[in-house]
């Protein structure tokens, strides 16, 4: 009898150790599709590796991370659509851009000279405006984990240098696919033409818009420099990577997956704001090098020309919107 307990005592351990190891939702192998438009040395990625290390190195957990850069899954627009249905779980994307589509109120990002330093911009991001804003994505089966960096953006072109906005005149400008930026580049005099981001290099390159605008990190490591010559430091918005996950996957988390997802989340937006600090520099004396003619422009004159530009979203985002978020 004591031996026919005995091994039914045995059984039972052995039941419950495989059910602890393979069966339970801690154990299972979590796997998150993470979806962007950049390239592989783009702000996007910098950041979304760092975020893999992290999260796939947790033992407390046990997730994997599959980076599908390159707008391999399609273009911001697509992938925002995929990840409200969970088609894909996450994805990082301008703030500014097809989002808006989705959460009119992140045209905010839009208006030009909203701010004028990055530790303004930080403190937006990471104060109670920023995640009010974040927190609009939860009614669209998203939940916003954040801000990573896309970065202050300048105005480049293949015609002239850009000292003042008469300089921009009769130009088509790629513009991305939101109201507030067709109305930018009009107070400039100049012609707004949407180009998705995976189709601008070759836009430029066969002379269908004269010039784009993008932090320089992106003109960089989307190689613009080599269809564009000339660089005007305009600094005219700050474009964040709204980072989101699908709402569903997230909630079917546990606390302790939720804290590392967050964690990780973190600790890559920290390591790459550093990375792009450092990296501007560099860039700056790589593109002069590869023959780009970089000028500083009268900002003075280009708030000036672009300050209604607000106007052309005050149904989306109202003055308390901007409010909170300059922190005024």
């Amino acid at each position: 009898m004591k031996r026919i307990l005995s091994l039914i005592a045995t059984m039972l351990i052995l039941v419950l150790v495989g059910c602890n190891s393979d069966g339970s939702d801690s154990g299972q192998q979590k796997v998150i599709k993470l979806a962007h438009s950049g390239s592989e040395s783009h702000q996007y990625h910098i950041a979304a590796e760092k975020f893999k290390e992290i999260l796939e190195s947790n033992e407390d957990v046990n997730f994997k991370v599959d980076i599908h850069p390159n707008a391999s899954l399609g273009s911001e627009g697509d992938v925002i659509e995929q990840v409200m249905n969970g088609s894909v779980e996450m994805t990082t994307v301008a703030g500014d851009s097809n989002l808006t589509n989705t959460i009119p109120e992140m045209n905010v990002f839009g208006i030009p000279y909203l701010f004028d330093t990055k530790e303004e911009v930080y403190n937006a991001l990471d104060g109670e405006g920023g995640k009010e804003l974040l927190e609009l994505a939860e009614a669209k089966n998203m939940h916003g984990l954040g801000y990573w960096e896309v970065g202050f953006r300048h105005l480049t072109n293949d015609k002239r240098e850009i000292i003042n906005p008469k300089d921009v005149e009769n130009m088509k400008i790629r513009v991305q696919p939101a109201a507030v930026w067709e109305e930018h580049i009009k107070s400039l005099g100049a012609s707004p033409t949407p180009v998705d981001f995976n189709e601008l290099y070759s836009a430029l390159d066969q002379g269908v818009i004269d010039g784009e605008e993008n932090p320089l990190p992106t003109i960089d490591s989307m190689k613009f420099y080599e269809v564009q010559k000339f660089i005007s430091l305009t600094a005219h918005n700050y474009t964040p990577a709204v980072t989101l996950l699908n709402k569903s996957f997230y909630d079917g988390l546990d606390d302790v997956e939720k804290d590392a997802v967050n964690q990780a989340f973190e600790e890559a937006k920290n390591y790459q704001r550093d990375v792009l600090d450092d990296k501007e520099d560099e860039i700056i004396t790589k593109l002069e090098e590869n023959g780009v003619s970089i000028s500083e422009p009268n900002r003075k004159a280009f708030k000036e020309a672009t300050k209604n530009v607000k106007e052309a979203v005050s149904r989306e985002v109202s003055e308390e919107i901007i409010n909170k978020l300059t922190q005024k």
